[in-house]
């Protein structure tokens, strides 16, 4: 296999990249399979672009995610002077972060919480708490949506199914947007100590004063005699409560952007509102809420594409780029609510894919079809084109879309 790269550049993944990420991606998809890029701090990553490879390495087992193992790989390959400080340990070791058979006994002892019956039982809920936001959005000339709507929905929901007090929501969404920032070191250091100090509390007030909720049910859960650990205890309920809300969070707004910057795909919504489990497929793959797979690294050399990664490099698999690739989806610049998106790789692939994937699709169909049919005229307060969006080497999300609910 060759080691040449056709893209011999190698480009920073800044905030240059990600304000042009699907332009870049592109280009450089169409240039080779695998780039090489850098990110700010230093760390040489791997970049999977297109769709075949990218599906493929999502269930490739030589792709390891063990997280202890992920930040030796880390410290060997930045450069020597480098700020580099490991991710808090007792929040990162989550089954997202794991390979068999690690991963496989930690995601059964949760699985039960997200059967499809007991997703569907939440929707008379989840339509409840839509009904109020849009309630108090109609009250006001103008709002920021992810404020007022696209927030206040899947933390509510993931909040009330983990157990987790109202008065401390605001502080998750602070904590996560910093944990998830790529530009402040310092702050999301003091983020993840600030979660990871709660959710002891937490996890102590449940054990003292169990309720009917998913934490509570994780405490007390066994599987062949199995239960989690204090450490697994924290690091899975934070995974819930990011997971659970931040792509949500993302999914909606990114979706609610590109549906406001084509108005003949937000009438066709509004004609048949039936299209709206459609149209959020179309969303999760036209600008889905996690641009790159959570880290891998090779455990061994891996040939993708004619391009051969070498044993201990970091490797991104690209979900944005691999969800925009013709070879799988005809025009795939064009957002089109009615075309077939499945197969898309927003939820990830194989062992990894996403548990909260039902919810997050049922969420975001209810969110949908109350915008459109309580606010049919709903526009942008606002030039669409100045979206300004958040760095992150995880998740693609907006700093704000500024909206008039009644149209003006």
């Amino acid at each position: 296999m060759s080691t040449t790269e056709a893209h011999t550049e190698v480009p920073v993944f800044d905030a240059d990249f990600v304000h042009d990420l699907h332009a870049r991606y592109a280009e450089i998809r169409d240039a080779t399979p695998v780039q090489r890029m850098v990110t700010p701090n230093g760390l040489p990553v791997w970049v999977i672009t297109r769709y075949a490879d990218a599906r493929a390495a999502l269930a490739d087992p030589r792709l390891s995610k063990e997280v202890t193992r992920i930040r030796d790989v880390i410290a060997e390959n930045l450069p020597p002077d480098s700020d580099h400080r490991a991710f808090d340990e007792s929040l990162a070791s989550h089954m997202l972060n794991m390979d068999p058979p690690d991963h496989t006994r930690l995601r059964k002892l949760v699985v039960k919480a997200f059967t499809s019956r007991r997703v569907e039982a939440l929707r008379p809920r989840i339509e409840q708490i839509t009904a109020g936001l849009l309630d108090d959005m109609a009250e006001k000339s103008e709002v920021d949506l992810l404020d007022a709507f696209a927030f206040p929905l899947p933390i509510q929901v993931i909040s009330e199914l983990v157990g987790v007090d109202e008065s401390r929501r605001d502080d998750f969404r602070a904590w996560t947007n910093t944990l998830l920032d790529a530009s402040d070191r310092d702050a999301a250091g003091a983020a993840a100590v600030a979660m990871a100090q709660y959710l002891t509390e937490l996890i102590e007030h449940k054990r003292r004063q169990p309720a009917d909720d998913l934490l509570t049910a994780l405490i007390d859960s066994t599987e062949d005699q199995d239960r989690l650990s204090d450490k697994e205890l924290i690091a899975m309920v934070f995974l819930l409560l990011v997971a659970g809300h931040e792509t949500t969070v993302n999914l909606i707004a990114n979706g609610v952007l590109h549906l406001l910057r084509d108005p003949d795909q937000w009438a066709a919504l509004r004609a048949d509102p039936d299209l709206v489990a459609g149209a959020v497929e179309e969303m999760l793959r036209f600008d889905g809420p996690v641009m790159h797979g959570t880290f891998r690294f090779t455990a061994e050399p891996l040939p993708v594409g004619g391009v051969e990664i070498p044993a201990g490099q970091i490797v991104w698999v690209g979900l944005a780029a691999a969800n925009r690739d013709p070879e799988q989806f005809p025009e795939p610049e064009r957002f089109d609510i009615t075309r077939d998106a499945h197969g898309h790789l927003a939820f990830g692939h194989g062992i990894h894919f996403c548990l909260g994937a039902q919810l997050a699709r049922l969420e975001a169909q209810i969110a949908l079809r109350g915008l459109v049919e309580r606010f049919p005229n709903l526009t942008a307060a606002g030039s669409l084109d100045d979206a300004q969006w958040r760095f992150s080497t995880l998740i693609h999300g907006l700093r704000a879309l500024p909206v008039r609910p009644t149209g003006g």
